[in-house]
C-alpha cells in the first residue's frame, strides 16, 4: 500500500511547493538471513546472522543519485532509519522493534551503518543504503559516542563498552574483523579519523581527566596533545590535516579550541560560545565549523568561520536546535529542531537563512550522503 503525506500548513512555503512527501510501505518481501563467514581477526570477531529483511517498494523510492538524508524517524511507531531524496521522497529501510538510529553513510554513499538498541545495550550494523544485507558488526557501542568510516580501509572507527571500560575500536566491513585499539583504566572515546586514515585523534582520561590523544590507525604510537587541568574532548579533524578541533572548558569557560596533530599551535577558536560536547563539524571546505551551543536550558547551533573567528547563529529558537549534517557542497545543513512542539528535520542555508521543514513526524540523527 502506497501512502501520499500532504505537509501540512506549518510546513515552509518552499518544502511545500517542491513536493508532497510520498512514503512507500508496500513489497513485503523478505531476503533469507545467510550466515556470514567470517576472515581472519586481530583481537575479536563477531560472526552473525544478516537480518530478515522486508523489502520496499520501488515506486517511490528516493532518487539514488539525487542528494539524499538518512534519518532516524518515529513516523511508523517506533525509531527506524529512513532515507529522504531533495524530492521529498523517502524510504523506511529499517523494520525491526529495537530502535535503529545514528545513521553513518559509507564514502561511496553505498552503505549505511547505524545503531541498534537491543536488550538494553546498543550494537552496531550496517546495511546497503537501500536497506538489504543488514548485519551486525559488534554490540556494546557507545551510542552517542562520535564514529567514523574511513574510505581507504573500509573500516568503521567506534567506542565500545567492555565489562565496564570505554575503549576505542574499528571494524573492518568486507570481513566483519574487530580490532580493539585501546585498552586502559581510563575512558578512552569519540574517535575522529585523520583525512588520510592513518591516525586517530581522540579523547581519554587515562591520566586522570580527558585530554586529546593521537595514535596511528592500528593503535600504536599513541601521543598526548594537550596537557591541562581542564576537560579536553570531542576531537575532529580538519580536512587538510591542518588541526584539531575540540571541546575544553579551560579559561574558566567552555569553548572551541585547535591544535596541530604534533601538539603544537594550540589557540581558542571562540569565547563564550559554550559549546556542548557533541562534537562539531568542519565543513567541507575546512573553512567553518558548526557546533551546538548551550544556552542556559536551551540549545542552539553555531558557526565560526576560521578567517576571521567571526560566530553567527545557524539556528535559533527558543526550542531545542541540534544534531545537524553538512551538505556536500557547504552551501547547507541539516539539523533538528523542536520550534514547532516536536523534534522534526529541518534544513537551511550555511548563513542561517532559509529554514525549511523537511519532515512532519519526529526525526532525530541527519545524516547527509557524500558525494559520489
Amino acid at each position: 500500500m502506497a501512502v501520499e503525506l500532504q505537509l501540512g500548513s506549518r510546513v515552509n512555503a518552499d518544502l511545500a511547493a517542491l513536493v508532497g512527501i510520498h512514503l512507500n510501505l508496500g513489497g513485503r518481501r523478505t531476503v533469507a538471513a545467510r550466515l556470514i563467514t567470517c576472515g581472519a581477526i586481530s583481537v575479536c570477531a563477531v560472526c552473525i546472522p544478516a537480518r530478515a529483511l522486508p523489502l520496499q517498494g520501488a515506486t517511490e523510492a528516493p532518487d539514488k543519485d539525487a542528494a539524499q538524508i538518512a534519518f532516524a524517524s518515529r513516523r511508523d511507531g517506533n525509531w527506524e532509519i529512513y532515507v529522504m531524496d531533495s524530492a521529498g521522497r523517502s524510504q523506511r529501510l529499517t523494520h525491526q522493534d529495537a530502535q535503529d538510529r545514528f545513521p553513518l553513510w559509507s564514502p561511496d554513499r553505498a552503505r549505511i551503518a547505524f545503531g541498534s538498541q537491543a536488550g538494553g545495550h546498543w550494537e552496531l550494523w550496517v546495511m546497503d543504503s537501500n536497506g538489504t544485507r543488514q548485519q551486525r558488526l559488534h554490540s556494546h557501542i557507545v551510542a552517542k559516542s562520535a564514529r567514523g568510516w574511513c574510505r581507504a580501509n573500509n573500516r568503521i572507527v567506534f567506542a565500545a563498552d567492555a565489562g565496564g571500560n570505554i575503549d576505542i575500536y574499528t571494524v573492518d566491513v568486507g570481513s566483519m574483523a574487530v580490532t580493539r585499539l585501546t585498552s586502559t583504566a581510563g575512558e578512552d572515546r569519540d574517535p575522529s579519523w585523520s583525512p588520510d586514515c592513518q591516525y586517530l585523534a581522540f579523547s581519554s582520561s587515562r591520566d586522570g581527566n580527558a585530554e586529546i590523544y593521537l595514535m596511528r590507525a592500528d593503535g600504536s604510537d599513541v601521543r598526548r596533545l594537550t596537557t591541562d587541568a581542564a576537560s579536553d574532548a570531542s576531537p575532529t579533524w580538519a580536512p587538510d590535516h591542518s588541526f584539531i578541533a575540540f571541546v575544553s572548558d579551560r579559561n574558566k569557560a567552555q569553548d572551541l579550541y585547535l591544535i596541530r596533530p604534533n601538539g603544537e599551535g594550540l589557540q581558542r577558536l571562540t569565547v563564550g560560545a559554550a559549546p556542548t560536547r557533541d562534537t562539531a563539524q568542519w565543513s567541507p571546505d575546512g573553512s567553518r565549523i558548526a557546533f551546538q551551543m548551550a544556552r542556559g536550558k536551551n540549545y542552539d547551533i553555531g558557526v565560526v568561520r576560521l578567517s576571521d573567528r567571526r560566530r553567527t547563529d545557524l539556528a535559533n529558537s527558543p526550542a531545542y536546535d541540534g544534531m545537524f549534517t553538512w551538505s556536500p557542497d557547504g552551501a547547507q545543513v541539516a539539523f533538528v529542531s523542536s520550534r514547532d512542539g516536536f523534534e522534526s528535520m529541518y534544513r537551511v542555508d550555511a548563513d542561517g537563512r532559509h529554514v525549511v521543514r523537511l519532515t512532519e513526524t519526529p526525526s532525530l540523527n541527519p545524516a547527509w550522503a557524500p558525494e559520489r
